[in-house]
């Protein structure tokens, strides 16, 4: 009878473990259905902010992320330090961008700064080892950067954001003048090489076989020169046409998308031109300096210093760029202190990070 009784009370508690597993695991599949949309959208969150991240700095993201698995606490050991994932991965909003600038978000001054941090960029290093890592490029210039009372600090990160993609494009029209040469010393041309030339040509402004023009029209603009325009265009970032439009020359249109400057006459037709992302800015300023006929004597100049000793002077250059602005003389006089004051010709012969060095200072 006893053992009746116990047998009994053994089905009964079984009973009961059965039952409040069957409702806890119950639970837990509901909650899972309501909350998986939540879920997902929070991975793939971090997921795609993480890759932009480590792709960015040159780093293979599926590689680097097996890497980290083997490590005990989700940390690297370099020769230098050790970077945690928590460092690299920051908790900042997800973004997505393309060569358009299409979906990508502004990012805040503090994220911006933290970024930096994070890959090790800094103004003294790249005065140092004259490189910089175009991985750390930025679309729009922060909201913030008109708050910073510290002129020494927003100044910083001004050139920090900017002087990336003025090297970008520099590295880019000093590649395409090195074919441009290698083509011109070749006595056959190929047809790929024949089209090249002429999609230079049309890029450039120049008929078909204008080759003396091209050589002189495809050049770069020296780094100091392109920051100290920026600068001065947008008030180190502060602008209206710098924080609405991407503008960071204050070019103007006539037909294109852009921004009426405030204080013009009603009839005016002119507006400052619009940009998607910075680094379209960097591009039309280089091209507006190649091509416009009211840079000639600057090209020449440019030319000039070219055959001689191959090295770029912006405080020369710049003496040819009164038709930029109104105010002719004094804007030249302005760009020569914003040079002199701020160091800025340290970062003329800065050049583009390789990849095996932006890859070693992550991992």
């Amino acid at each position: 009878m006893v053992k009746r009784t116990k047998n009994k009370n053994l089905k009964q508690i079984r009973k009961r473990k059965n039952l409040f597993k069957f409702t806890t695991i119950s639970f837990f599949v509901i909650l899972s259905f309501f909350s998986l949309p939540t879920i997902k959208i929070f991975i793939d969150k971090n997921l795609n902010y993480k890759k932009t991240i480590i792709t960015n700095a040159g780093v293979n993201f599926d590689q680097e992320l097996e890497k980290r698995k083997k490590v005990p606490n989700g940390e690297t050991e370099t020769q230098n330090n050790k970077l945690s994932l928590k460092n690299i991965f920051a908790d900042i909003d997800f973004f997505n961008t393309d060569d358009e600038g299409q979906n990508s978000i502004r990012f805040d001054a503090r994220t911006i700064e933290q970024l930096f941090k994070d890959t090790n960029y800094n103004l003294e290093r790249v005065r140092e080892t004259k490189l910089v890592n175009i991985g750390n490029k930025i679309d729009h210039l922060p909201k913030e950067i008109k708050s910073i009372e510290s002129s020494k600090k927003r100044k910083k990160l001004f050139i920090q954001i900017v002087l990336p993609l003025i090297v970008e494009e520099n590295a880019k029209i000093r590649l395409d003048r090195k074919e441009l040469f290698r083509i011109l010393g070749k006595n056959i041309n190929t047809q790929k090489e024949k089209n090249w030339l002429k999609e230079k040509f049309k890029q450039y402004g120049l008929s078909d076989g204008d080759f003396y023009s091209l050589k002189v029209r495809m050049d770069e603009i020296p780094v100091s020169l392109a920051l100290a325009q920026a600068a001065k265009e947008t008030g180190w970032g502060t602008s209206r046409f710098a924080q609405e439009g991407n503008a960071l020359f204050g070019q103007w249109t006539w037909t294109g998308e852009g921004i009426k400057p405030a204080g013009v006459d009603k009839d005016a037709k002119h507006k400052v031109a619009k940009f998607a992302v910075l680094k379209a800015s960097v591009r039309a300023y280089q091209r507006n300096l190649n091509t416009h006929s009211s840079y000639i004597e600057f090209r020449k100049e440019r030319a000039i210093q070219r055959d001689n000793d191959e090295k770029l002077d912006s405080l020369k250059l710049v003496n040819y760029l009164d038709k930029y602005a109104e105010t002719g003389q004094k804007y030249i006089d302005v760009l020569k202190q914003i040079i002199k004051q701020n160091s800025l010709t340290d970062f003329d012969d800065v050049n583009v990070m390789p990849t095996s060095n932006k890859t070693k200072k992550l991992i």
